[in-house]
C-alpha cells in the first residue's frame, strides 16, 4: 500500500513553447502536489535551474532547439537528477524505449487523465529506494541510448548544377544568413576544387535551428542566436565586457559568445568563465 504524500513538492516545468509550459503547470496547480512551480523555456535555462533550486520533480520537453531534453539528463549527470517525466511528441516506438527503461512519460498531446496517472506513478516513486532505483534506470539509459541520435558526418551542398559534400569536422564555425547559414570551412581542409582552401565559407540551405539538430551536440556548441561553433576549433577565450567573450579560433577568426548562452559552454567546458 502506498501512503499519501502530505508535503509539498518543488516542480519545474520545461519547454520551449509558452502553451505547453501553462498546461502543465495548471495540471499540476490542480493536482496540489507542488509548493512551488518553477519555469524554462529552453535547456539552457533547465540546468541552471536544476543546478540552483533542486527541484523534486522535472516535466522536460524532449524536443528543444540548442539543448534537448536528454542533453538537459547528461548536463546534470543522471545521478543528480531530479525524478524526471518526459514530454516528448515521438512515435510509439519511441516511447517504447522509454517504457523500456521503465520511465515516466507523457505523450503530446495528453489527456487530463494521462497526467493524472502520471502522477499516481510519481507519488509511489517519491520514497528513498524508489529514487535511487530511477538514478539507477537514468545511468542505464545514458549507458544504453534511448531513442539514439544520428549526428550528421557530412552535409551535401548543391551548387551550380553540382552535389558536393563537406564533411562536419572540418567546420569551424557556422553563422546565420538570412534564412540559409554560412559554413566556414577550416583552412587546411580540401575544397571543391581539390586545392587547399583559405577559410572557405559555403553558403548551406538550411536554418541555423535545423542544421544545429544534426549536429552532434558534443562537438558543436551554440554560442549566439546566430552563431555555432566547433569546439574542437576553440583556440581561446578573451573576456570582452559584461560577462561577453570573444571566441577566437584556430582559424585566426574570431566570433562573439552571448550571455545568454555563456551557461551552455560552461556546462559543456565543465569550468566556470
Amino acid at each position: 500500500m502506498i501512503l499519501p504524500r502530505t508535503e509539498k513538492i518543488s516542480v519545474l516545468v520545461v519547454d520551449d513553447e509558452a502553451p505547453a509550459r501553462q498546461r502543465l503547470t495548471d495540471l499540476i496547480q490542480r493536482d496540489g502536489c507542488a509548493g512551488t512551480i518553477l519555469e524554462a523555456e529552453n535547456g539552457i535555462a533547465a540546468v541552471s535551474a536544476i543546478e540552483e533550486r533542486r527541484p523534486d520533480l522535472v516535466f522536460l520537453d524532449v524536443q528543444m532547439p540548442e539543448l534537448d531534453g536528454l542533453g538537459v539528463m547528461e548536463a546534470i549527470g543522471p545521478e543528480a537528477m531530479p525524478l524526471t517525466i518526459f514530454v516528448t511528441a515521438y512515435d510509439q516506438h519511441a516511447v517504447r524505449a522509454f517504457e523500456a527503461n521503465a520511465l515516466d512519460y507523457l505523450l503530446k498531446p495528453f489527456s487530463d487523465e494521462r497526467f493524472e496517472a502520471t502522477m499516481a506513478r510519481v507519488r509511489s516513486r517519491l520514497d528513498a529506494s524508489s529514487l535511487q532505483e530511477f538514478s539507477e534506470r537514468l545511468i542505464q539509459m545514458v549507458s544504453n541510448g534511448v531513442a539514439p541520435r544520428k549526428h550528421a558526418d557530412r552535409l551535401v551542398v548543391k551548387s551550380s548544377g553540382a552535389t558536393r559534400f563537406v564533411r562536419v569536422a572540418e567546420i569551424d564555425w557556422i553563422e546565420a544568413a538570412g534564412v540559409y547559414v554560412n559554413l566556414h570551412v577550416n583552412p587546411a581542409s580540401v575544397s571543391f576544387s581539390g586545392q587547399q582552401s583559405k577559410g572557405r565559407e559555403i553558403l548551406y540551405r538550411s536554418s541555423l535551428v535545423e542544421l544545429a539538430e544534426r549536429l552532434d551536440p558534443a562537438q558543436f556548441i551554440r554560442v549566439h542566436r546566430s552563431t555555432i561553433v566547433n569546439i574542437e576549433s576553440i583556440l581561446q577565450l578573451e573576456p570582452v565586457s559584461h560577462g561577453e567573450f570573444d571566441i577566437v579560433l584556430r582559424s585566426g577568426a574570431r566570433t562573439r559568445i552571448s550571455r545568454s548562452y555563456r551557461a551552455l559552454l560552461e556546462v559543456r567546458l565543465g569550468h566556470s568563465l
